[in-house]
């Protein structure tokens, strides 16, 4: 069952308790006009949140009308900052299920922990909502896919959340390449480069009480509550995060299919671990991810480390692109640098804000894919490169990926990587499902 334009009704189940009361989805209004004013829910206000909140609120006729987060300490607190800055207060919700059947609500973000981006979209796309979800924009591969025909099959606007989309300067030096300014382009390297400090050992232990851990879990893997995880250290924990490579690696990765001009890879092996610190971390510290793009002559190398390192993008975080007649340079999101010869020349670079949250705005009104910098399936394609990266290093193997069946050659165990098992109640439905 899923909530649909009919209203349908689910049923939650928690884990810790018997059946919640059913809750009904309904679609939104419809189409919203040049003038009509958008209101805004913000789902996670802990961390990235919060660049959702100022980011939107400022925008013409758009209203950031609540808050949601399964910690209500955290939402009251943001809510009182948010009423200082903008002299309106929010309205605070603890079940993001409230919020996505409240008719009032148009558009949702999601800066919730990754296990939650793609339930959460889906569920808002099913009430007829449009979204905003913070990278990676899916938790698993499948749930890519189920991701994109939620969106298609309800005619809903999927924003990721991946800046360096919307930023004039990168967009100009992405054009600059399909131009033909380095020549052929023939490789791509992205360098994820974090000081990511040791975790301290925290133990089991009862959640707080303005916490409703149950709702937290959701669609991930039961753990007993613990500070190791809850708020920010799930990221290093396979069950509820992807790792540094699906952390910040997820602004590089997007750039590096985008720069490179490919999607899915046809091989893909990864080599790395833990060298450092001596901590419950469950990914790897270092990473080094090769993808190979067959069908069009491509290739990329994906380096995550952490600590002490060299910038070798001018940027702890950046990409390089390899041409025939030179190189291009991008540097976090603003700056690029085009090197032609063997004796590199700096040609051209450039900054510009990023303006990802108007341009969200804009296809929301348009209701044109094709005006959005971050549709849904670059936002599929770059979280995938994380995935794919990450189940060859639990695999330690070289393996071929076929883009027509979605699915690995030969390797029944990491095909079984490419999705999970759900909590009864959170379950992502298949893509013929949603």
């Amino acid at each position: 069952m899923k909530p649909s334009t009919t209203l349908q009704r689910r049923t939650f189940v928690k884990a810790a308790a018997a059946a919640a009361p059913a809750a009904a989805f309904a679609a939104g209004s419809g189409v919203i006009g040049a003038n009509d004013r958008i209101r805004a829910a913000v789902l996670g206000v802990n961390g990235r949140g919060q660049s959702h909140m100022y980011g939107l609120q400022p925008i013409n006729n758009v209203d950031v009308t609540t808050f949601v987060d399964p910690d209500l300490a955290i939402a009251r607190k943001r809510a009182g900052e948010f009423e200082k800055k903008h002299g309106h207060r929010p309205s605070v919700v603890q079940d993001l299920r409230r919020v996505i059947e409240d008719k009032d609500i148009d558009v949702i973000t999601i800066a919730t922990p990754n296990h939650w981006h793609t339930l959460a979209a889906i569920w808002a796309c099913q009430a007829g909502k449009d979204v905003y979800v913070e990278k990676p924009a899916t938790h698993t591969f499948n749930e890519g896919l189920s991701l994109i025909a939620a969106a298609k099959k309800y005619n809903r606007i999927v924003q990721h959340g991946v800046q360096l989309r919307s930023s004039e300067a990168v967009r100009e030096a992405v054009q600059k390449m399909r131009d033909g300014a380095i020549g052929d382009v023939y490789m791509g390297r992205a360098t994820i480069f974090k000081w990511r400090p040791p975790l301290e050992a925290q133990p089991d232990e009862q959640p707080p009480s303005s916490l409703d851990y149950d709702l937290w879990v959701g669609p991930g893997k039961w753990r007993p509550y613990s500070k190791r995880h809850v708020h920010y250290n799930w990221h290093w924990t396979w069950d509820f995060g992807n790792g540094e490579i699906g952390n910040q690696g997820i602004h590089e990765l997007d750039m590096l299919q985008w720069g490179l001009d490919v999607t899915l890879p046809d091989e893909v092996m990864s080599s790395g671990g833990r060298y450092i610190w001596d901590d419950h971390r469950e990914t790897p510290e270092m990473l080094t991810t090769l993808l190979q793009f067959k069908q069009e002559r491509k290739m990329a190398e994906v380096a995550v480390r952490f600590w002490h390192s060299n910038h070798e993008t001018q940027s702890a975080n950046g990409n390089l692109f390899y041409g025939s007649e030179g190189y291009l340079v991008i540097s976090g999101y603003t700056k690029w640098e085009l090197y032609r010869g063997r004796k590199p020349e700096l040609v051209e670079s450039g900054e510009s804000p990023t303006k990802h949250y108007e341009n969200f705005i804009k296809a929301v009104r348009s209701r044109k894919t094709e005006d959005q910098h971050g549709p849904v399936e670059s936002a599929h394609h770059a979280a995938a490169l994380a995935h794919l990266g990450n189940i060859a290093f639990q695999r330690d193997s070289k393996l071929e990926f076929d883009r027509a069946s979605m699915r690995f050659k030969g390797d029944e165990q990491a095909n079984a990587m490419l999705s999970k098992s759900y909590r009864k109640g959170f379950e992502v439905p298949a893509p013929d499902k949603v």
